[in-house]
């Protein structure tokens, strides 16, 4: 293998975390991972595979399109641990079983345990799944995450921080966080608000699904291959013994498909996004916006007028301030404050837009949430700044081992 230092300097790594982690280890299979019985233990809700250099950690629970809870994110932060210490593991993979990389975190038990009174283990989800993010994010090893399938939310936080990713011709890539009351977190305000213009901005506040072809063109992914592809990446990656980044790069471009985008491409709508979304307030964007929908007359202006209409305005507002703060914010940064928002977001008063959007999009499916308040001009800025004031005495913030690893700017 090449020198980590190599890795180390593409991976603006600090000093690795020193833990042990202990694991059953398979061959590294197919990337595009058959579907897996749903009724897997908690256990097995992350598998791992391995050969020559490198290992790969399975997000397993397809019945729930692989929905992150606090022991997944537990059983990474122990995996990637000991992966990093480990000097015959050259590089680590990401990917997911089924029709799903990825739907992000299972809100809907978060909104059980809400309703059960058990906020502390709701907390220690948010606590657990953010450190992890951040690991990922200052990583001494390349990291290759396969976004196959459903990549929404935090499963864009659990892979987009990496060195590499993957998308496929089956790739569908939101954050639609504003349409279930909340804010786009798992590091979406780091992510998102560094993209070209005020694309963050328009991606956050309308929860606008991409294709795989339009993250390649956003710098949301790196790489692209054709589903039925991914099997030759795979026999590529499962032969290769090193650590260099440069080496990993060569062979995904090697074996993956060169595309552009179509017509209907988002890049193709970037100068009218950055014209509205870059405008102070949420009303003024959704101003723009319609004078915009009537001079083009073009369906992706109404359709998104209708997504920023339907989505909690409270949320509305929080997430467009989250993301202008994070465009001058380290990932760290951006992590203990959403961790921050995410607490009091969950708790009383607040807790009523996210409990809402869950009932409504996911538990009763009505698809009728009662936001409160009902529209953009009963939000106060004290509202607001709820979500962003200190935790209380009772609850701490959230701590990063920024001194032991670099933080990634």
């Amino acid at each position: 293998m090449t020198s980590l230092a190599a890795a180390a300097a593409a991976r603006r790594a600090g000093e690795a975390l020193r833990r042990g982690a202990t694991g059953g280890v398979r061959y590294l299979s197919s990337l595009r991972s058959s579907p897996v019985a749903s009724a897997a233990s908690d256990s097995d809700e992350v598998l791992v595979e391995g050969k020559a250099s490198a290992r790969a950690a399975v997000l397993n629970r397809p019945g729930h399109l692989n929905a992150l809870t606090t022991t997944m994110g537990a059983r990474l932060n122990k995996f990637y641990a000991s992966w990093e210490d480990s000097p015959d593991i050259g590089f680590v993979m990401m990917k997911g079983s089924g029709r799903a990389f990825c739907a992000g975190g299972d809100v809907v038990r978060l909104h059980k345990l809400m309703n059960e009174g058990k906020l502390d283990e709701c907390k220690d989800f948010f606590r657990t799944l953010y450190s992890f993010i951040y690991v990922l994010g200052t990583y001494l090893k390349p990291h290759v995450a396969i976004l196959d399938g459903v990549t929404m939310g935090g499963g864009g936080g659990v892979s987009i921080p990496g060195t590499f990713r993957v998308a496929t011709d089956r790739t569908v890539f939101a954050t639609p966080e504003v349409h279930i009351g909340f804010h786009p977190d798992a590091a979406a305000s780091f992510y998102l608000s560094h993209l070209t213009g005020h694309v963050g901005e328009y991606l956050a506040l309308t929860g606008e699904k991409l294709n795989g072809v339009d993250m390649v063109a956003l710098g949301l992914a790196t790489h692209y291959s054709m589903a039925d592809h991914l099997e030759l990446v795979d026999e590529r990656l499962a032969r290769l013994v090193t650590d260099d980044p440069s080496v990993i790069d060569t062979s995904l471009a090697q074996y993956g498909d060169l595309v552009y985008p179509d017509k209907t491409s988002i890049v193709h709508r970037l100068e009218v996004i950055d014209k509205c979304f870059s405008h102070e307030t949420v009303e003024e964007i959704v101003d723009a916006l319609e004078s915009e929908a009537a001079r083009l007359n073009e369906e992706w202006c109404t359709l998104a007028l209708k997504r920023l209409k339907e989505a909690s305005p409270l949320a509305l507002k929080v997430s467009l301030r989250s993301i202008r703060e994070g465009r001058y914010q380290t990932l760290d940064e951006c992590l203990v404050r959403e961790y921050r928002m995410s607490v009091n977001g969950i708790s009383k008063p607040l807790s009523h837009e996210f409990n809402e959007g869950v009932r409504a999009r996911l538990v009763e499916k009505d698809l009728a949430p009662k936001w409160d308040p009902p529209a953009l001009e009963f939000v106060s800025e004290d509202m607001v700044d709820s979500y962003f004031a200190p935790l209380s005495e009772f609850d701490a913030e959230l701590k990063l081992p920024t001194e032991l690893r670099e933080a990634f700017v």
